[in-house]
């Protein structure tokens, strides 16, 4: 953010010096620079368009990815895009049809994202579209393929074959809606330029194919294979046994114990494994042992939901690779208590990320010994620890200032009051994310204090804060991008407040407000004027034909969730907010 803001003054200057001309390519150079500094954010190219055909021009050609949510697209209008953005290299979008029409234009796609989130249809491997798009764009090396409803060994191979220079693949199918087919014959794949994989509920992947893959992709360096139930712990072993050169591995499922030699002797095989992320409740210490025996230069490393390690397990490999990690995430370990986060902290000097949520046994002691030794924190997940600590609130009068770290998730804590926010909003002063979801002990005075204190807040969820109104609120929050009041008591004064002091906010969720008006929510879409996307689902006192004037009074707003969006949204309006770049939900 406080680079933006210096660029913008920067620009400002250059463009009120009418006699300085600099060339396009210098000019590219800076666009491409300001965003990839704000990599998250695209709306500076938009903003930068605006200035003079020339930035226009340079903007267009330094925009890499589309996304069409409009299905049928109108050819013309395809047409259109891609002669203004002529270096498009990622897209996304569906189905079989929009496939053909993109194929009909000369361009050098790499990257390709298929997801039919938003579908209730019975969706499958679009095979037509895909194959008249590969015999026309053969550049193609990334392929996403989300929320399938039936998938099987032929449209693996089928993929496969289409695109045989892919380097990354990744195909997930709809939870209890995916097909199971069996492999009879050793499969002849060639995907040899395949770096990363990911599979999610693939259901006819089993050892057999999942041994040839890894047998035959030598360049892979990440597999992510995630609830495929066709492949035993065994079969994971060979596989990994034909890959050692992998340097990330994600495993997901209700596999065996993992205590057999053979599976241990596999994975420490993998010298060059930076990356390790295990949901898998087998996971003992016998593992962790060998892990740290083998002394594997871990960066990244996740025991979630694994109930069979201790402490004796974890401590010693964080022992080895005190020097290297800096993601560590032991979600629901319930033996952890606050003197071994306190032992973790001396350990983890370069930690940057942490997740303790659902360590019961934690209190927020732990969350201060992190701060305190963990100079590299900026990222703490603490959701659901659930005890209150004992000591005596005095006893952190002097605790410090602690401005590396930048977001915390502390939701589900019952028991957080409003003195703790008020000391979070005092020693983590850089704070840009906080997350209180359903603290139902805190108050509008600790919101005040933490908007007022940390200034660089750009994201806060109070979904659930029963108590909060933030009625007086009575200051700018300038940065402030996402507010999230869903389920709480907020009202129109409310929201009259919010459309006065958070000026740029982006989104606005306010699920099941139930004391909310019409009146609160033109207030917020009048005076909001950067708005991009507002909820309000179950809001139960605003009629659906709010959503009618929103796009007239705010042209920036790209989705909106209405308070009745099953029984009482048509299609045809749906379509029309969808021809003016709006998604009506």
């Amino acid at each position: 953010m406080e680079f933006k803001f210096k660029f913008k003054l920067l620009l400002s200057s250059i463009l009120s010096t009418k006699d300085l001309h600099l060339p396009d390519d210098c000019w590219e150079s800076v666009f491409k620079f300001f965003n990839q500094a704000d990599s998250n954010d695209i709306r500076c190219l938009k903003s930068l368009s605006r200035v003079s055909k020339q930035f226009l021009s340079i903007t267009n050609r330094i925009r890499f990815s589309l996304t069409i949510i409009c299905d049928p697209t109108p050819p013309f209008l395809l047409g259109l895009l891609f002669k203004r953005f002529t270096n498009l290299t990622r897209f996304l979008g569906d189905h079989n049809k929009l496939l053909c029409q993109i194929s009909c234009f000369p361009l050098n796609i790499t990257s390709l994202s298929l997801n039919l989130s938003n579908k209730f249809t019975k969706s499958t491997i679009p095979s037509d579209g895909l194959l008249t798009f590969s015999k026309k764009i053969t550049t193609l090396t990334s392929l996403t393929y989300s929320n399938i409803y039936s998938i099987d060994y032929t449209d693996f191979v089928f993929i496969a074959n289409c695109f045989p220079l892919l380097e990354e693949l990744h195909l997930s199918c709809l939870s209890h809606y995916y097909s199971i087919s069996k492999v009879e014959e050793p499969p002849s794949l060639t995907l040899f330029n395949l770096r990363k994989v990911r599979l999610k509920r693939q259901r006819y992947i089993n050892d057999q194919l999942l041994f040839y893959l890894f047998k035959n992709c030598k360049h892979l360096e990440e597999a992510i294979i995630l609830d495929c139930d066709g492949i035993t712990d065994a079969g994971i072993a060979s596989a990994l046994a034909q890959r050692p050169t992998l340097r990330s591995l994600s495993l997901s499922n209700n596999f065996g114990a993992f205590l057999n030699s053979h599976f241990i002797d596999s994975l420490v095989s993998l010298k060059g494994l930076t990356c390790l992320d295990l949901c898998c409740p087998g996971i003992s210490d016998d593992l962790l042992y060998s892990i740290a025996r083998e002394g594997l230069p871990l960066t990244r490393l996740v025991l979630k939901n694994c109930s069979a390690y201790s402490y004796a397990g974890i401590i010693c490999l964080l022992s080895k690779c005190r020097q290297s990690l800096q993601h560590l995430n032991l979600q629901n370990a319930d033996f952890l208590n606050d003197q071994h986060v306190v032992v973790f902290s001396l350990l983890l000097g370069n930690l940057v990320f942490i997740n303790l949520s659902g360590c019961k046994k934690l209190t927020k002691s732990a969350l201060f010994a992190l701060v305190r030794k963990c100079a590299s924190l900026s990222e703490i997940n603490m959701e659901r620890i659930w005890r209150q600590s004992v000591e005596n609130p005095d006893s952190l009068m002097d605790f410090g200032v602690y401005p590396q770290l930048k977001s915390l998730y502390f939701a589900n804590n019952p028991w957080l009051s409003d003195e703790i926010i008020i000391k979070f909003a005092s020693i983590f002063p850089n704070l840009q994310v906080l997350d209180l979801r359903n603290s139902s002990g805190i108050f509008d005075e600790s919101i005040y204090q933490v908007l007022r204190r940390c200034c660089k807040i750009r994201s806060l969820n109070l979904a659930g804060c029963s108590r909060v109104k933030l009625r007086r609120l009575n200051f700018e929050v300038s940065k402030l991008e996402v507010l999230n009041l869903s389920n709480t008591e907020v009202d129109d004064k409310t929201l009259n407040v919010i459309s006065r002091n958070c000026c740029g906010l982006l989104q606005l969720k306010l699920k099941f407000c139930l004391k909310v008006t019409k009146k609160g929510v033109n207030q917020v879409i009048e005076k909001c004027t950067r708005l991009r996307k507002i909820n309000l689902m179950g809001c139960r006192k605003v009629h659906n034909n709010v959503v009618d004037s929103m796009l007239n009074s705010r042209p920036s707003i790209r989705k909106i969730v209405a308070p009745n969006p099953i029984r009482f949204l048509s299609k045809t309006k749906k379509e029309l907010f969808l021809q003016q770049g709006c998604i009506l939900k």
